[in-house]
């Protein structure tokens, strides 16, 4: 081929190439389908909202209300207690050494109480009241009284080191599974509100649903309000809910979606549902779901009405 046409061959496979290129950029492109479908709304008027599983106790957190060295956890993660069944055991070898001295002064008040009783006894066994005085005889009642006094405070003491050892022995303030354990054998345990509790407990046996609703659209939401809940990724995984209560005052939302129109600083009203764990098996306490709470349509210029009120 003679060099005098090679170059404009070239020219034209370039300018072909480029024209495919730019066919193709131009060509319009199917848009990609969601993952999961987005879930319709199950009634004609609606307000939707996210909510928080709970236990119907609400999360239980269990402190300490004495700091020490923790000695023994009874519980793992999962396990059903009773009130009152032991949770965990705080170090009170502390206090185990403080009962023998206690115990000892206890004997010990108790021979002079004793003692002094023989002696009053004695006194008053005297027939003839010319041989003891008046005042003798008082000084030895007064005498059984102050040692009365020192038994009774010796008793006390051993009862104050009881208390004290059953409080470091936490048990649980009512019926419930254990959902959190954050304490080990041989930690600190801080008494007070620690940041992270010792342990979560709550009564699983129903569950509640605290649902979020938009400030905007609280005086749209009813007391016994109908309302569904989903789960999120799964709209086949769903269920009708109980109403329970609406709280009476609005608080700032802590859930935030992510989504870049939404305001950080949202105040929501917050309704309580209930349903039975059992309808979904496939939830867990604070997982986060899709509610939709049937109200009444919108009417043009109506006043709003009193959340909370029917």
């Amino acid at each position: 081929m003679s060099r005098r046409y090679l170059l404009p061959i070239l020219a034209a496979v370039g300018l072909a190439i480029g024209v495919v290129a730019v066919i193709r950029e131009n060509r319009p492109t199917q848009p990609d389908r969601p993952a999961v479908q987005p879930v319709a709304g199950p009634f004609t008027s609606f307000v939707a909202g996210a909510g928080i599983i709970e236990p119907s106790s609400g999360n239980v957190a269990v402190g300490t209300p004495v700091p020490g060295i923790v000695k023994t956890v009874f519980v793992k993660w999962g396990d059903w207690v009773r009130a009152g069944e032991p949770l965990l055991q705080i170090d009170d070898r502390d206090l185990r050494a403080r009962f023998p001295p206690a115990l000892a002064r206890k004997k010990e008040a108790a021979a002079r109480f004793e003692q002094a009783r023989v002696q009053l006894r004695i006194a008053d066994s005297v027939p003839d009241r010319r041989a003891i005085s008046l005042e003798e005889l008082e000084t030895r009642r007064a005498a059984v009284a102050i040692a009365l006094a020192a038994l009774e405070g010796a008793q006390a003491e051993i009862d104050q080191l009881k208390a004290e050892t059953s409080r470091r022995t936490i048990r649980a303030p009512e019926p419930g599974r254990i959902l959190r354990v954050e304490v080990r054998p041989g930690e600190f345990a801080p008494s007070g509100a620690p940041s992270t509790p010792l342990l979560v407990l709550g009564d699983d046996r129903q569950f509640h649903l605290r649902v979020d609703v938009d400030e905007h659209d609280a005086w749209r939401v009813r007391a016994g309000a109908a309302a569904v809940a989903s789960v999120p990724g799964n709209p086949n995984l769903r269920t009708s809910l109980h109403f329970m209560r609406i709280e009476p005052s609005l608080v700032r939302k802590t859930s935030l979606t992510g989504s870049s129109t939404e305001r950080a600083d949202t105040r929501v009203l917050q309704v309580i549902y209930r349903f039975d764990p059992e309808r979904l098996p496939e939830v867990y306490i604070g997982q986060q779901m899709d509610v939709w709470i049937q109200v009444a349509p919108e009417c043009a210029g109506s006043r709003a009405p009193r959340v909370g009120k029917p």
